[in-house]
């Protein structure tokens, strides 16, 4: 073999050395730009789809700071408060109701029906923790707010959706039937389903609006037992606040309405606590409820 000979097949060999290094190059080009792009897309997605979860998410308006003391000045108000305002300006407060008597655990048992658009289960709610927290406490109380598209829209108020009670005098059952989230079609998404024996009691009133409750079997509300627009364009905190006031139309109205409701309980636990169920402002709403 001449030396023209090997010359030329080493240079062809060089040749396709680069050739082969080039092809490599350009896989290895071709495969970053897909995984940029992979990812690119991935993160797009991410931004699209967390962007609708957060606009289907309820509002947040409190921080948890504010959560806190809304809960805290609701579940302590002041005795002394409650017996200077008395029936104050409830209205429709709980009714006589000689139903079938319903109990769980062996206590009487406060059903409560409602719904978290519920503008009307939004103020009521508002006197329903006063008045349970005299006979019990509750953990993992939330703050909410009713729907955005109803009357009276965006009313502050908790929700009992996650909560417990605990009481040595009664029961609590709270059915919140529905979140405060659209679903589209003219309605909200569903939350708890009412049980047969829920339903039977519901039922056995004829009642049809909520806020529903039935103590016990003894006394029935149906409907807000104070006008709702009292809390018009407040928040939660500011609402919480104005409960010390017994000369506001909050006060008046909320404590008011948690007099009475108290005083339904009172039937049901045989007016247990005694230091509860005989104060003045008990006393005073009981005698238009048993009127």
């Amino acid at each position: 073999m001449n030396n023209k000979t090997s010359s030329t097949r080493g240079n062809r060999q060089r040749a396709t050395a680069l050739d082969k290094q080039r092809d490599q190059r350009r896989v290895r080009i071709i495969i970053g730009a897909a995984v940029v792009g992979v990812v690119v897309i991935a993160l797009v997605l991410a931004l699209v789809l967390g962007s609708n979860d957060e606009e289907s998410a309820p509002a947040t308006t409190l921080a948890p700071s504010d959560t806190e003391q809304v809960v805290r000045l609701a579940t302590s108000v002041q005795a002394a408060a409650l017996d200077t305002v008395g029936n104050g300006d409830a209205t429709n407060g709980p009714a006589k109701y000689p139903g079938t008597p319903i109990t769980k655990d062996g206590l009487p048992e406060l059903l409560y029906v409602g719904a978290e658009y519920c503008p009307f289960c939004a103020a009521e709610r508002w006197s329903m923790v006063i008045a349970l927290s005299r006979f019990g406490t509750f953990e993992n109380l939330g703050v909410s707010r009713s729907a955005s598209n109803d009357v009276y829209p965006n009313t502050p108020t908790f929700t009992f959706y996650g909560s417990t009670y605990t009481s040595e005098y009664l029961a609590f059952t709270p059915v919140e039937t529905a979140t405060n989230e659209p679903n589209g079609s003219g309605g909200y998404k569903p939350l708890q389903e009412l049980t047969d024996a829920q339903t039977a009691v519901v039922q056995e009133t004829g009642a049809s609006g909520i806020p529903f409750l039935s103590f016990g079997g003894k006394y029935l509300i149906s409907g807000a037992t104070y006008d709702p627009g009292v809390l018009k364009g407040l928040t939660a905190l500011e609402v919480a606040r104005a409960l010390g006031d017994v000369d506001s139309a909050v006060g008046r109205s909320i404590l008011g309405a948690a007099n009475g409701i108290t005083a339904a309980i009172c039937g049901m636990t045989g007016n247990q606590p005694a230091a509860v169920c005989e104060s003045a402002g008990v006393q005073a709403a009981a005698k238009i409820i048993n009127a």
